[in-house]
């Protein structure tokens, strides 16, 4: 559209000073006639263009003119490429960022880009497996949010085959790197983690929206029952004062320092989502952790043992998974 590009231009003159033809209708990928046609629609819509002949000319804003486009304050601008810089690895966010610099007054342009590189992400753990990528399903999602368009959604619930429901997006919440889709369905609102979505299809029917529906009082309340449901059931054990460091890692809040113990162990409470699966993850821990409460997990523990004694034998022995010529 032509307003774009005469946006554009006038964001270039600001960031070069004074411009070509050539130039102006090299950086706008248009012809020479037309980049000129765009200058003189600048002059005739009031913004102070001039331009000067001969050697060295080329064209100008009168008395160095700015005009910052953005509206943002300097706080914001730092704030936004604090953000946004060190992770703009798509086509659209650096086009986008590139847009805004030129749109910025000298006086707030260094700092945009001191902060645009101030930090680097990596979006890959140790084992160089990634694990901030984006979900396949995740533009199609937010567009159909935006557009306000029910879909059919592909989704496979955990232990379940993948099925099929219409929902209505309402919006995609992200809670610790992991993503969300926030939507009404025949039960209420739901959350559907996008990791787990298989297809997304756009019905072409509008989206109902529950009246005064707000987005991040709805996650709330979604992110308070889910909470619930995750730390359900409470665990009392006992522990190696030296092994706290690794059970604050293992567990972090959902453990609770109960007392210290006389002999240089530790009380201590751990929430989960039962007793079987905090038994579980503390079975790593072998002798150093001693389950007190409630029966299940003990129960719990004494299966693994039994299970892991079956298949390995005692240590140093020859169980099931090793042969007796095995070096121990």
């Amino acid at each position: 559209m032509r307003a774009d590009r005469l946006v554009a231009a006038l964001l270039f003159l600001q960031t070069r000073g004074r411009v070509t033809v050539s130039e102006l209708a090299a950086e706008l990928e248009v012809s020479e006639r037309t980049a000129r046609r765009d200058l003189e629609a600048l002059a005739t819509a009031g913004i102070p263009v001039y331009s000067q002949r001969g050697r060295g000319g080329g064209w100008s804003l009168v008395g160095g003119a700015r005009t910052d486009l953005s509206g943002l304050t300097a706080d914001e601008i730092r704030a936004l490429f604090l953000i946004a810089g060190p992770s703009s690895t798509t086509p659209e966010m650096r086009t986008a960022l590139r847009k805004l610099v030129r749109a910025l007054p000298s006086t707030l342009r260094s700092g945009a880009e001191a902060a645009s590189q101030a930090g680097v992400t990596d979006d890959t753990d140790w084992s160089r497996s990634p694990v901030t990528a984006a979900p396949p399903h995740l533009d199609a999602l937010q567009r159909a949010v935006v557009d306000g368009t029910q879909i059919r959604l592909g989704y496979a619930s955990p232990g379940r085959p993948a099925g099929v429901r219409t929902v209505h997006p309402l919006g995609v919440a992200a809670k610790a790197g992991v993503r969300y889709l926030v939507a009404g369905t025949d039960d209420g609102l739901r959350t559907f983690r996008l990791s787990r979505v298989t297809s997304v299809e756009p019905t072409g029917d509008p989206v109902v929206r529950p009246d005064g529906f707000d987005l991040s009082t709805a996650w709330r309340s979604l992110a308070n029952r889910m909470e619930d449901r995750m730390l359900a059931a409470t665990v009392r054990a006992r522990a190696e004062r030296a092994a706290e460091p690794l059970l604050q890692g293992l567990f972090g809040g959902r453990l609770r320092i109960v007392r210290p113990l006389p002999d240089g162990w530790t009380e201590l409470e751990i929430d989960g989502p039962s007793p079987e699966i905090v038994a579980a993850q503390l079975a790593g821990l072998g002798s150093r952790v001693e389950v007190l409460a409630p029966p299940e997990a003990r129960e719990r523990l004494a299966r693994l043992a039994a299970e892991l004694a079956t298949m390995y034998g005692p240590p140093g022995g020859s169980g099931p998974g090793r042969s007796p010529d095995d070096p121990a």
